[in-house]
């Protein structure tokens, strides 16, 4: 499923996300030489409909156009086939994202190749690795950690001073590449959003320049830093909507409105029909449900038991389903 190139597809620079399968036939994984090695590893389209990453390396690649990279490049293209349709994955398709090395599911043959990506890798070595991402709500662009030290955080700054770190979900492109050298995740808001592809092309090329990281600790006035806590999800059995009062869960319209506010109890999430039993999810880092720990229903409606800041809640259904409906944040202090 996997293929190699030593050099950009003739082409392929020329292609919006969607007609990438008119070049690659599927996953691709692209070594271009530079001054400095080892090489920068980037990642895009893990997610289909997520085309900010494969915009900025375009533009960065288009930039050094018969110049020579700052710094060696190896770029993964991934799911050609859902970028093609324009959704997140297709029907019958694990998330490219949840099944890299340390996912609980190792038998597909979407794990194996992820396998042979690591493995490519950690022959070439890594300088660092950026995964980069675009959401379905309203957020700002931060960056996401999978460990708390130095060169990550430094990493993470350069694009955002909002850096989330995180454990769950399993699987992830960041922690598999935590291993081999200091890795991030890249939210860019909302595919279309007016600079994103400016801001992650500016990064993917800042990082090309780097010739190494400060070994001192990110000063605390430099970052604001959060821990994500839940995965909130709706049972499969559970019906909802916005506005849809005959559903089970029925939202607020505008809810991805609370992304990086801090929440009280005063803010009602939505409410539970009447008679209806359903309850929201939420998995912790051993992935237990504390749903009942962090929501309340009183009255029917549904507001948060303790102040937390919940990211990446979303208004696409599709998702909700295929993916969460948010993750729930609290603020922390820099590691000692």
């Amino acid at each position: 499923m996997l293929t190699h190139y030593d050099a950009v597809p003739p082409g392929l620079l020329e292609l919006p996300a969607s007609r990438l399968g008119e070049v690659l036939p599927g996953p691709a994984l692209i070594h271009l030489p530079g001054r400095r090695s080892p090489p920068l590893f980037v990642s895009v389209l893990l997610h289909g409909n997520e085309d900010t990453g494969w915009l900025a390396a375009q533009s960065v690649l288009q930039k050094f156009a018969g110049a020579e990279l700052p710094r060696a490049l190896s770029l993964y293209i991934g799911n050609v086939a859902a970028a093609r349709s324009g959704v997140r994955r297709l029907d019958g398709q694990p998330d490219y994202n949840r099944v890299w090395p340390g996912s609980e599911e190792t038998d597909s043959p979407e794990a194996a190749m992820m396998r042979q990506v690591v493995d490519a890798m950690r022959t070439r070595g890594v300088f660092a690795s950026l995964d980069i991402h675009n959401n379905t709500g309203l957020n700002p662009h931060y960056a996401c950690v999978n460990r708390l030290e130095p060169h990550f955080l430094h990493l993470a700054t350069l694009f955002s001073r909002i850096v989330v770190y995180f454990i769950r979900p399993l699987g992830v492109q960041s922690g598999a590449f935590a291993e081999l050298c200091p890795s991030v995740t890249l939210e860019c808001g909302k595919p279309g959003t007016p600079g994103s592809v400016e801001h992650a092309a500016a990064f993917m090329e800042a990082c090309l320049h780097l010739s190494e990281f400060p070994v001192h600790p990110v000063a605390p006035h430099d970052i604001d830093l959060f821990h994500t806590v839940a995965t909130v999800k709706l049972p499969d059995t559970v019906s909802f909507g916005f506005d849809v009062p005959d559903a089970d869960i029925d939202f607020a319209p505008a809810l991805d409105h609370f992304n990086f506010r801090e929440l009280t109890h005063r803010d009602v999430w939505g409410r539970i029909r009447q008679g209806s039993a359903a309850r929201l999810q939420a998995l912790n880092e051993r992935g237990e449900d504390i749903g009942d720990r962090l929501f309340e229903y009183r009255g029917g409606g549904i507001t948060l038991a303790k102040s937390l800041m919940p990211a990446m809640l979303t208004r696409d259904e599709r998702v909700i389903r295929q993916d969460c409906l948010c993750y729930l944040m609290e603020r922390i202090g820099m590691p000692a």
